[in-house]
């Protein structure tokens, strides 16, 4: 019996060797006790791609919902660090290398159920090109007056995302301390 019980150790600490655990997740957003300040400007700031990088706009596509007295912020972090946010309807840009990239939207909010509205989009930029992500908080009937709040990151189609960010105000936003 302890025969047995030590080849049935030895093969599992092998076993465990042979296959390694997967790597964690890369982690898109920033630390979490980072938060912002954020208004939308009175200027409609424009990018241009440096040499060799990309440009990223996230538009905050906001639609208040009936009885909403609040403005989000939306933290906007990539590969694991907090590039700005947005407030109501606002658009942020910034320039990114070519590869494989982690982006990430959040709802900063004091408010647990809305801080843990957090959307994931992964996508790997060309040299020289421009890509359009929207943030929406989206909301579905929860029953007797009430809404089921969620959050969608989506790349959008270039008109599309020149669009929204022609019809929307650049977001002047910093980290508070």
């Amino acid at each position: 019996m302890k025969a047995l019980l030590a080849v049935l150790l030895f093969a599992a600490t092998a076993l465990a060797q042979a296959n390694p655990a997967p790597p964690p997740a890369p982690s898109a957003c920033g630390p979490l006790d980072v938060t912002f300040d954020a208004q939308a400007s009175t200027s409609r700031a424009a990018g241009q791609p440096e040499p060799g990088k990309a440009l990223v706009y996230v538009v905050e596509d906001y639609r208040q919902a009936p009885g909403e007295l609040t403005n989000p912020t939306l933290r906007v972090g990539l590969d694991g660090s907090w590039m700005g946010a947005t407030r109501a309807s606002s658009y942020i840009f910034f320039a990114v290398t070519p590869g494989e990239h982690h982006l990430c939207a959040n709802w900063q909010s004091r408010l647990k159920r809305f801080s843990r509205l957090t959307s994931f989009a992964r996508f790997s930029p060309e040299p020289g090109k421009i890509y359009y992500f929207r943030a929406r908080i989206i909301y579905s009937p929860a029953g007797e007056g009430s809404a089921h709040a969620s959050l969608d990151l989506e790349p959008v189609d270039p008109d599309e995302g020149q669009f929204l960010v022609s019809s929307f105000r650049f977001s002047d936003s910093h980290p508070r301390k």
